[in-house]
């Protein structure tokens, strides 16, 4: 997706057999570590993955304190359609 500042994000969703959600982003497009960060938010992964800020995003920042995610701040993720399970 594309954030506000023009930069491209990669969001990943995990969907777990108990019905449980997880998402995930990247912005280095790496499709691995928006879904390992996915399934750790979801309780399937027990490590949380290590990021290592890139653009100083609130998503990242976020992520690295341990806080929630504000995915809300980015338009484009309350855009998102997912398919449904």
């Amino acid at each position: 997706m594309r954030l506000r500042s023009g930069h491209e994000a990669l969001v990943a969703r995990a969907l777990t057999e108990d019905g449980k959600t997880g998402f995930g982003f990247t912005f280095r497009l790496d499709a691995a570590e928006a879904r390992h960060m996915a399934e750790w938010n979801a309780g399937v992964r027990k490590e949380k993955p290590t990021l290592e800020p890139l653009l100083g995003h609130p998503w990242e920042t976020a992520y690295v304190s341990g806080e929630q995610i504000p995915w809300a701040g980015e338009p484009g993720f309350s855009a998102l359609v997912w398919l449904s399970s």
